[in-house]
Order: C-alpha cells, then structure tokens, then sequence
C-alpha cells in the first residue's frame, strides 16, 4: 500500500503574509500528513525574518531559478518520452489562459515550469498535489500534477481568485480539482457560482486556523479611555487605508499601520491633506512576532477592506482581546457577529466606520465584553489543531 505524500504548491513560499500555510503544514503533520513544500519563486531575503519562516524556507523546494540547460533537459526527456502527453498538456496551457498576447506568453512560462515542477513531484514520491490560492501558482501546480498523473486539490482564500484574469480560468480549476477548501462559506458559494452543481460536492469549508498558545496574552487594559489604533495590511487600494483615515480624523485617536505596498506615497499624502502628520505611524512590514507585538499593544484593530477572504489579522486581535471592527464582505460577517464579537460597518461608508471606531474608542466596557466574546469563537471555530481536520481525512492523516 502506498504512503500518502501530499505535495504543497504555493506562488511563493515561505512569505510573511502565508504565515497561515506555514501553521497548516505544521499542524497536518502533527496529525501524521507527510506533506513536502514547493513553491514556484524563491522568496526575498524580506520574506524570510522571523526564524519559523527560515526552517520553512530550508525544507521547501524550488521550482525558480532554473538554468536554460536544465530546463531544456528536462523538456527534451519529457517529449522524448511521453510525446502525446506532452503536446496534450502544451495544449491545456494554451487554452487555460486570458487573451492576448502577454497571457500566452505567460502560459509558455507556466508549461514550462509544470514540466519541471512533475519531474520533481515522481523524483520525490508525491501522491497528491495541494495549492494554496487559485493563481497562476495553481495553473503550475494543476498542469504538473496532470502530467504526473496525480490527483490536485486546491484551497479558496479571497474574492481576488474571481477577479481577473485568475476568475477567468477558476471554473476550469475547480472542474479539474478532487476537492476544493474554501476558507469561507462565501467563499465556497463563489466556487459554486462558477460551476455546474454536479461539482457542488467537492467544495468544503476549510477554515484557516492560529497556533493559540503560541500567541502573546491579552494585554492589561486600562479603564478610561482608549485612543491607539492599528491596521495590519498590505499598502494597496483594496484595503481601503484612505477610507480609515477620512474616518478618524476628527477622532481623539493615534493609528499605526503595519505593512508596506503600492499605495505608501498616496497615503502619506492623504496624512498630510487631513492633518494627522504625528498621529499616524507607519510601522512597515514587521515580522509575525513583531506585528502580533504591535496588534496586542493596541485599543482597537480596524480592517477597513473592499474586498477580503477570511482575514487571519482580524482572527490573532480576536484572539488576543484586541477589540475589532472590519468591514461588512465577503468571509468577514462569519468571523464577526455585529455587536457580538466586535463591530462591523458598510464597505466604503466612512462615516459608518467613524461612528464603529467612535464607539468602541469611548465604551471600553463594551470593548471588553465583545472582546472575550470574540477569543471564545476563535477557540471554538479557529484553533487550527481542529481547523485542520477535514484535510487530514482528505490526505490520510491520523
């Protein structure tokens, strides 16, 4: 009988932002999964600070950077061998791609990466291929996986994987996969509305889980008033950093943001326009025991987001007593129930979210109330040596 060995695909990996992967794959293999890690790209030295992302890092193997030789080898081995399935699969690539021009040029770089990354799937004795999010590390990771003749799954995270172009070949991957987690029941409904319901069966709630013990104490709180703020994400349109600061900026109230991206400029400028140069601190991207660091010293997490899956952020405040608000999309009501576990406001309604920061800032006893409300549901619902149960009797664990 053959061991189960479960194939982990991701874009990139480690990285500080899938920190959530790395806990999965810990936990599967405490429950006796023998999981191997891939990942297409190399990380850069920025992904790699904090000392659990460096082991991950050692044992993960890499697709990229490969020489021309090498890849040509393996190439010329694997026509040469296998030519129908070879042409048949430089075939799925062409059509399981967006058009235009650039789209097709990509979809030669993934075949060519697929090859490659099968080679490396039979040479280490996989048996199943799992990816994390439906990109294009998943296109590598589908098309290797059928030219290796293994079984492919993959795990839902965000309404970004229904965007395009990645929305454009979703149906596909989900048509081709064995089974898809979704870490949201609306995540899974998105799966659904882009399938025919005779797939219907293969999609499961999976929820993203935290290492609980592993995370910082419930700071002390004082009594009086509470003014320190954070927001813990990328730097980037759809998290909706020029809406948070609209909303606090007649607020008695300091804010510090936590993490880097395409918008820092535009943000910095908004600073200045509203006056809260001194009262708004741009922290950078820390390292994940930094920034649970700057999440438990904070009054209040705030997660002003257009668009989101199931945020792991807004998970570790409500683990660590940390009050919070998020926006009302996507996975986020399954996290928070409003008034119950923390507040939520609508998307984009920045007087919304004034009145929700307002509130909490001023009634720290109903801040204390929705907090401990909020780290019973995640030990409940989030605990990831729970969370993790589905996938181990989908791998074969124990």
């Amino acid at each position: 009988m053959t061991v189960p060995r479960i194939a982990y695909v991701v874009s990139q990996y480690p990285a500080s932002s899938h920190t959530f992967i790395r806990r999965e794959v810990d936990s599967l293999r405490r429950h006796g999964v023998d999981i191997q890690t891939y990942s297409i790209r190399r990380p850069s030295d920025a992904e790699m600070q904090a000392p659990e992302d460096k082991a991950s890092f050692a044992e993960t193997r890499f697709v990229l950077p490969l020489s021309p030789l090498a890849l040509l080898g393996t190439h010329l081995r694997a026509f040469f061998t296998r030519p129908a399935d070879w042409l048949s699969l430089l075939r799925l690539a062409m059509r399981h791609r967006a058009p235009g021009t650039k789209a097709l040029l990509w979809a030669m770089f993934h075949f060519a990466e697929a090859v490659v990354l099968a080679r490396m799937l039979r040479v280490d004795g996989i048996t199943h291929v799992h990816n994390h999010f439906a990109n294009a590390g998943a296109t590598v990771g589908m098309m290797a996986a059928r030219f290796a003749r293994l079984p492919w799954s993959l795990t839902l995270h965000g309404i970004s994987e229904t965007d395009y172009p990645a929305g454009l070949m979703l149906g596909a991957k989900l048509q081709a996969a064995n089974f898809a987690a979704c870490v949201s029941w609306f995540g899974r409904a998105q799966a659904m509305r882009v399938t025919a319901p005779a797939h219907w069966h293969k999609f499961a709630v999976v929820r993203c889980g935290l290492d609980l013990p592993a995370l910082p104490p419930p700071a002390a709180r004082n009594a009086g008033p509470r003014r320190a703020i954070v927001c813990v994400a990328r730097l980037s349109a759809e998290k909706g950093h020029l809406g948070l600061l609209e909303a606090i900026a007649p607020l008695d109230a300091s804010l510090t943001l936590v993490g880097d991206g395409p918008m820092l400029g535009e943000i910095e400028a908004a600073v200045a326009r509203l006056g809260l140069t001194g009262r708004v601190h741009f922290a950078g991207r820390l390292d994940e025991a930094a920034t649970l660091a700057a999440i438990a010293r904070a009054d209040l997490l705030v997660l002003p987001s257009f668009m989101e899956g199931l945020p792991i952020v807004l998970m570790e405040a409500m683990a660590m007593g940390v009050p919070v608000i998020g926006s009302r999309v996507a996975g986020v009501p399954e996290l928070i129930e409003d008034g119950v576990e923390g507040l939520l406001f609508r998307p984009g309604d920045w007087t919304d979210l004034h009145r929700a920061i307002a509130r909490l800032l001023d009634e720290p006893t109903l801040g204390d109330r929705l907090a401990a409300a909020a780290r019973a549901k995640v030990e409940r619902e989030f605990d990831i040596a729970t969370a993790v149960a589905p996938l181990v009797q989908r791998f074969g664990g124990k």
